[in-house]
């Protein structure tokens, strides 16, 4: 074997080097710039005997977690906005944290004119996140919301109807951290046999949930980890969010889905988890095909 001298040892240490500098710095700016910005859409099909036949074809659209503020601009917002009339849905659902922090924020007449632009002819619904009841934020959330067209769902639900008197429950509770959550309350006087949709921020409070008569939890806070690394997962997540993080869990008859949300907090970085529109097809389904709630 070939002895490596002095020379040839530090320009490979040196070539080494700057490999490493140059990684680290495309990582650092793929996660910093590019990944935030790529905003993907994902689809998926909700089965279930209790769904009206008439609610075949629904869509439901949901999107969490903007954390408008230094990070995430009212200019990617707009076109959040416009990506989201184009995807035509029927409802939409927001999670929670709608701006990083409510009493700094400048814009509030502007999120609230974006939040108006959205068209959802069978309703808009909105719950409170920790962000939302923190820095002092509950009474301006809920202006925006209000002013822009959403009904605030906090501990209560609403029937959504169709054509031959069928309907489904919109549900949400209030935040799990800061707010005062009262599961029970939010389904009371739902009809029996009567599908289920919860908003809930955190999704680690399923296991509460799953113990009232609801379907389909929807949730967001965790942002998918917002930075995740492959065979290891996400880094960090928020308190309440440890356990399901994004996707899709089956909490006995409960279904959940966790939004990875729009944009960022604490660290503006996304890897491997990035920004998500998500929307849910309704489908029902013969008693007879039931798999898994799905």
């Amino acid at each position: 074997m070939k002895r490596m001298n002095r020379r040839t040892f530090l320009k490979k240490l040196m070539i080494t080097g700057i490999g490493g500098i140059l990684a680290t710095s495309f990582s650092y700016g793929y996660a910093r710039f590019i990944e935030p910005a790529q905003l993907t859409v994902t689809h998926h099909i909700i089965s279930h005997p209790l769904i009206p036949k008439e609610f075949t074809g629904t869509k439901l659209l949901q999107f969490s977690d903007v954390h408008l503020g230094h990070y995430y601009g009212l200019n990617r917002f707009r076109y959040t906005i416009e990506k989201i009339n184009e995807l035509q849905p029927d409802i939409v659902l927001f999670t929670g944290d709608l701006l990083d922090e409510p009493n700094k924020y400048p814009h509030i007449d502007a999120v609230a004119n974006e939040l108006s632009r959205i068209r959802a002819p069978l309703g808009k619904f909105s719950i409170y996140g920790n962000h939302d009841h923190g820095g002092y934020g509950t009474d301006i959330y809920r202006h925006i919301m209000e002013k822009s067209g959403f009904q605030m769902l906090v501990n209560e639900h609403v029937l959504i109807k169709r054509q031959n008197e069928s309907f489904i429950a919109i549900a949400g509770v209030d935040d799990m951290m800061l707010g005062k959550p009262n599961f029970s309350e939010m389904v009371k006087s739902i009809p029996d046999s009567t599908y289920t949709i919860a908003l809930l921020h955190e999704p680690d409070g399923a296991m509460q949930m799953s113990r009232h008569p609801v379907h389909l939890q929807l949730s967001g806070h965790s942002h998918g980890g917002q930075v995740q690394l492959p065979f290891i997962g996400p880094l960090i997540t928020p308190p309440l969010s440890e356990t399901y993080y994004e996707g899709f869990y089956q909490i006995h008859h409960l279904t959940l889905y966790v939004n990875r949300g729009l944009g960022t907090t604490r660290i503006p970085l996304r890897f491997l988890s990035p920004p998500e529109l998500t929307v849910f097809t309704l489908q029902h389904q013969a008693l007879e095909k039931q798999q898994d709630g799905l």
